[in-house]
């Protein structure tokens, strides 16, 4: 008969407690993940749109034609509009580039830069392209601004993209861009001509006071929607200009 130690019977009974099957196995149940709403949906899809186009400068061209023969002119309203905007944010506007006066600073945290086209406002194109081109800007990021004869004066109109209208500033673009119409556009009112006027000369007249001290209130309000453009994105900021001038135009 095989008799066991006792240090042999303490290794089998360890080595029983080690080969125990273990506990069955529990699946241990996670909560489910609520969905998003509509509006939840809809408001990430506007946040992502905002933080993707701040990755990319914007540009703003303001049209004119360059020469003291031209200042302060209806024609010139775009440039004025680039002051406006250089001044309230400090941007210097002291550098040629592609054919233009050139400035790059900060509205916010948003990098910009403001060109006004030195070429003569028929052959904007030939400057605007080219900054497109070098600056490899999104055109969903370029802002040009201009005067519009079929608007009311003072009046502001933003949209996302849209044709010329007639203007041979924006025509001249848009053939540059191999008629990429694309891009948004910020038209500043200067109203029809009176009478028979021809609208060639119409707007190369200066503004009378009331006309300036108007316009300087409208180039207020356009300050406002470029400030809210590179913020909150396209939408805000037509919201902003359309039904705002809409409500003052009343």
């Amino acid at each position: 008969m095989l008799r066991f130690s006792s240090s042999a019977a303490a290794a089998a009974g360890t080595l029983s407690r080690l080969i125990l099957p273990p506990p069955p196995f529990r699946r241990r149940r996670m909560p489910r993940p609520m969905a998003a709403s509509a509006s939840e949906m809809a408001t990430s899809a506007v946040e992502l749109e905002v933080k993707e186009e701040k990755r990319h400068p914007w540009l703003f061209v303001g049209l004119g034609n360059p020469g003291r023969l031209y200042e302060s002119t209806r024609h010139n309203v775009g440039f004025e509009m680039i002051d406006v905007i250089a001044e309230a944010e400090g941007i210097s506007m002291n550098k040629m580039e592609k054919k233009a006066l050139f400035g790059k600073g900060q509205i916010g945290d948003a990098t910009v830069m403001l060109a006004k086209p030195q070429t003569f406002m028929n052959v904007s194109g030939e400057s605007v392209g080219p900054l497109i081109s070098y600056y490899k800007i999104p055109l969903n990021q370029v802002l040009v601004i201009y005067d519009d004869l079929d608007l009311p004066f003072g009046k502001l109109r933003l949209l996302p993209k849209g044709g010329h209208g007639g203007h041979n500033g924006m025509r001249s673009i848009i053939k540059h861009l191999k008629e990429n119409r694309d891009f948004p556009r910020l038209r500043i009112g200067i109203g029809r001509p009176p009478g028979k006027m021809d609208p060639a000369s119409f707007v190369l007249r200066r503004f009378n006071k009331n006309e300036q001290e108007e316009l300087d209130f409208a180039l207020q309000r356009g300050l406002e929607a470029v400030r809210i453009l590179v913020r909150y994105g396209i939408n805000k900021s037509a919201s902003f200009v359309n039904t705002k001038t809409e409500l003052l135009n009343k």
